[in-house]
């Protein structure tokens, strides 16, 4: 199993081979059949993985994807393997955005490479592939590691190794499955972050604030100050009256930073110099974000 989650860290490309397709009387090559092949298979004999961790597809997007299918094809094949239901059909294990794309399209035939993989390999790939695309809300990861732990007995610690992170952002992570459902569907549909919600985790009543929150477009900041009790943000205090403060373009950056590290952040910029604050919370937090910063040196 070293090996294959060798193969997970190095992204979903080292899945993939360059064996030459070779037609057969079906219609699916050879090559397609064998692990590392590639070829078109009819798109009617593909279906979707019923555990896929990604449970939303932005319109938008899917809309987006099958116009640059319909104008130029699918440039990177998907990767399948055999139907564990069905003979001679494929269960998508990563690529099912282009394969809507391309029903949306069309297309007949998309490529994709077959390969051998029981459920637990499945879910692993399924989970990097769309963690490295930043695919995945929190939730929906949540829901991932969780599935890794209770149906493969998985620890906090294999998951992460497995999937690239740390254990404390496994952890994190699976926390917010502990909110109220209204809570997690708000993060599901977009309208409130990972940040926001770990801020109102442990409030009294993290329903009600997430209304607020979303009501308001409070920041992350905001929605801690709130979790802790310190009243209705003061003016300009919101995304929406934060402009007379810092710029979209600040704000923005302040949200995908708090995001993508699930801590506060704020940016103070006096003319292209400035501060980059980073807040933690418990030293679990910290030390998860010195790994980050000394990895990438």
């Amino acid at each position: 199993m070293a090996d294959n989650r060798r193969g997970l860290g190095r992204g979903l490309s080292a899945l993939l081979g360059d064996a030459e397709p070779v037609e057969t009387e079906a219609g699916v090559s050879t090559a397609a059949r064998e692990p590392g092949g590639s070829h078109d298979i009819p798109i009617e004999l593909i279906h979707r993985n019923p555990d896929q961790p990604r449970r939303t597809f932005g319109d938008v997007e899917l809309i987006e994807l099958s116009e640059s299918i319909r104008q130029k094809g699918v440039l990177q094949p998907i990767l399948v393997r055999p139907s564990p239901k069905t003979v001679g059909e494929f269960e998508i294990v990563a690529g099912e955005r282009r394969w809507r794309a391309a029903q949306m399209a069309g297309l007949s035939a998309m490529p994709a490479v077959v390969r051998e993989l029981d459920d637990l390999q499945v879910l692993e790939i399924a989970i990097v592939e769309n963690v490295q695309r930043a695919d995945l809300n929190a939730i929906e990861e949540a829901l991932g590691f969780k599935a890794l732990l209770e149906r493969f007995g998985r620890t906090q610690e294999a998951v992460a190794i497995a999937v690239g992170k740390s254990r404390s952002h496994v952890a994190n992570t699976l926390r917010l499955l502990q909110l109220p459902s209204e809570v997690q569907e708000h993060v599901l549909q977009g309208r409130l972050s990972a940040g926001h919600a770990r801020a109102i985790a442990t409030a009294p009543n993290p329903a009600a604030l997430a209304e607020r929150i979303v009501a308001a477009g409070m920041s992350v900041r905001d929605a801690e100050a709130l979790a802790k009790g310190e009243g209705k943000p003061k003016a300009g205090g919101t995304r929406k009256s934060a402009g007379a403060a810092k710029d979209a373009d600040t704000m923005a950056l302040e949200n995908d930073l708090a995001e993508a590290l699930g801590l506060d952040v704020s940016i103070v910029d006096r003319g292209g110099a400035g501060e980059l604050k980073i807040s933690y919370a418990t030293l679990e937090q910290l030390d998860d974000l010195c790994r980050r910063l000394t990895r990438a040196l």
